[in-house]
């Protein structure tokens, strides 16, 4: 979705806010319950970086996981003007899908107050619900995810948690940062940065096409990541900065994903063929 803001004479005039992952490794197991234990864990999860990082999809998808609560935020910046979008829901790492609402920020859609957006991730495909943009009530837009430059990482305006994560299977250098707190949790901080490239040709095959698609559509394909994990080896925060030319000047968007409620049932209806919008969707609008 393209989010513009206006003022007049001598205000902001235009910012581009896109609208439309979770780190989660096998961190080394201990044997027991003593200090000596816990630290040859953390020993291992601290060298161990740059592998730990990279099977964080395929443990999101692992049993014990396999589905979380979200809660995302996205804030870009162009032009000197910064919109901050926020979602919340939940997602099914097995079947690689989910539900969001996503909230946009007063003034982003050139009204006071904008509807929260419906959004279902499935592969492949993004459907919107409340779109605006010329699209009538009740119906949904289906988005081809593996047709968009940026393979929905920032166009849903919450990346979708399992391209996150798939896009850490990208990962190069990594360093440990060391331990944190999210949300009253203990977590392991790692920092590095993921190709694009290399994570799409590493992808399980739901994720592959759009992040292929976005290997190819992003002009910078090393993305700068911080993730998050607890010494269960379960992903909590993961934050991915993303760059890229839009309208031909330098465009930045933060995007980050908490999980929790690991576990928890995950229900995903996709829309009949006759509830999707088909129609022309006018541009320059939310």
């Amino acid at each position: 979705m393209v989010v513009q803001q206006h003022r007049s004479g001598g205000g902001v005039r235009v910012v581009r806010a896109l609208v439309a992952v979770g780190v989660v490794a096998a961190a080394a197991g201990c044997a027991g319950d003593g200090g000596a234990d816990r630290a040859a864990a953390a020993a291992a999860a601290r060298d161990g970086g740059a592998e730990v990082v990279r099977r964080a999809a395929a443990v999101l998808a692992g049993d014990g996981v396999a589905s979380a609560e979200v809660s995302t935020s996205m804030e870009s910046a162009a032009g000197g003007t910064r919109v901050t979008i926020r979602g919340s829901g939940a997602y099914d790492f097995r079947a690689g899908s989910g539900r969001l609402k996503v909230v946009l920020p007063p003034d982003a859609a050139g009204e006071e107050e904008h509807r929260p957006i419906t959004e279902l991730l499935a592969p492949g495909a993004l459907y919107m619900m409340n779109r605006g943009a010329g699209v009538p009530a009740g119906k949904w837009v289906r988005i081809d995810t593996t047709a968009l430059e940026d393979g929905n990482l920032v166009t849903g305006g919450a990346t979708d948690p399992l391209a996150a994560a798939e896009l850490l299977r990208g990962a190069g250098a990594v360093t440990y940062v060391g331990e944190t707190d999210v949300a009253g949790v203990a977590v392991r901080h790692y920092r590095g940065t993921a190709d694009i490239g290399r994570a799409a040709r590493l992808a399980a095959p739901g994720a592959r096409a759009a992040l292929a698609a976005a290997a190819k559509g992003f002009r910078a394909r090393a993305v700068p990541f911080d993730a998050y994990l607890d010494e269960q080896g379960r992903l909590r925060k993961v934050r991915h900065r993303f760059s890229f030319v839009n309208e031909g000047r330098a465009a930045e968007v933060v995007s980050t994903t908490l999980l929790y409620g690991f576990g928890v049932p995950v229900t995903v209806r996709l829309p009949h063929d006759r509830d999707i919008y088909t129609g022309e969707i006018e541009q320059g609008r939310a």
